[in-house]
């Protein structure tokens, strides 16, 4: 797999300071007034709503605008209309929808002391929109190469209910998510909701829907309390024979500080150098544990990071990294 499976913008410079980084995008943070409650009432959380026992997530993909083109008529006619056709746009397509059924275990998330992975966040529902608008219709600079990716295996850390496996498996070689054991059987559940064929045991025949997605247990802190060789055995390998994680996708996992140290190895441990690129998405809530994040990656020193502007809107951010050797 080619390591230009993710297209950075023309300009994009490498993040080489935290505290710059976290200068520059908190004061643009501070600068946009935001609304961060939820309809469940909680503010700068992020979760979409906590109440409810299952929740039905749309995303509606709609094909660019495009200029109208000029109308016949008469020369007056068209010079009454110039300048101003060119302005009005149209899109030929019905916007193309996909719908997610999601359970929620609202129970655990109250009882269940550090379990955040069993209701849906807000910025998993942003980033899927991004990716799957871009897939469906690509624009001119999309952030990640469709071609490349329909050959990629990708890893998500920390999957929780599942949402990014349901929308995004569909566009890529494989698809495993991973969580702690606790949130497996719920990850399953929601999988097996969405995909004719899944259940908590078996899989649906290989090609169809859904076939290509796997269920995992990587706990960050089991592999970061083993030697090197032990986390090897340990994390989930792609299902092809030999293959490498092209993508390891980390959405809204940056929350606890006691949770970064083994965040940031388990990254390290399943990545390949000069080919796997790591995507982070951050909601910007605790300024201090962001800047931990960054400071603990960027001393690794096997990695060149960038932010990717423009990608998501503010409270979000995107971090596309690529480990060197």
């Amino acid at each position: 797999m080619s390591s230009n499976l993710l297209k950075l913008p023309d300009g994009t410079e490498p993040v080489t300071n935290a505290d710059e980084e976290i200068f520059l995008v908190y004061t643009a943070l501070n600068q946009k007034p935001l609304d961060l409650a939820g309809p469940d009432g909680f503010h700068g959380l992020g979760h979409v709503d906590s109440r409810k026992d299952t929740l039905s997530i749309q995303f509606e993909l709609t094909a660019p605008s495009r200029p109208t083109p000029p109308t016949s008529g008469s020369k007056s006619a068209s010079r009454s209309r110039k300048g101003k056709s060119a302005r009005q746009t149209r899109s030929e397509e019905t916007p193309h929808v996909i719908e997610i059924e999601l359970a929620q275990d609202k129970t655990a998330l109250r009882s269940r002391k550090g379990d955040t992975g069993s209701v849906l966040w807000r910025a998993s529902i942003a980033f899927a929109q991004v990716i799957l608008q871009q897939h469906r219709f690509p624009p001119s600079n999309p952030l990640v190469d469709k071609d490349l990716l329909r050959e990629s295996h990708i890893l998500e850390l920390g999957a929780g209910t599942g949402l990014l496996s349901i929308a995004l498996s569909a566009c890529a070689k494989s698809y495993t998510a991973t969580d702690i054991a606790p949130l497996l059987p719920l990850l399953r559940k929601n999988v097996a909701l969405n995909f004719a064929g899944w259940t908590q045991n078996t899989k649906p025949p290989e090609g169809s829907p859904g076939s290509n997605i796997s269920v995992e247990e990587l706990d960050w802190e089991t592999l970061l309390s083993l030697p090197p060789t032990g986390r090897l055995r340990y994390y989930p390998k792609p299902p092809e024979p030999n293959a490498k994680w092209d993508l390891v996708l980390i959405v809204d996992c940056i929350y606890h500080p006691s949770l970064l140290p083994a965040l940031v190895e388990t990254i390290e441990a399943v990545s390949t150098a000069g080919k796997t690129w790591a995507l982070v998405i951050v909601e910007l809530r605790q300024e201090d544990v962001v800047r931990e994040f960054l400071e603990r990656w960027l001393n690794k020193g096997t990695w060149r990071l960038f932010r990717v502007d423009g990608l998501l809107d503010l409270p979000y951010v995107a971090w596309a990294c690529q480990k060197h050797a």
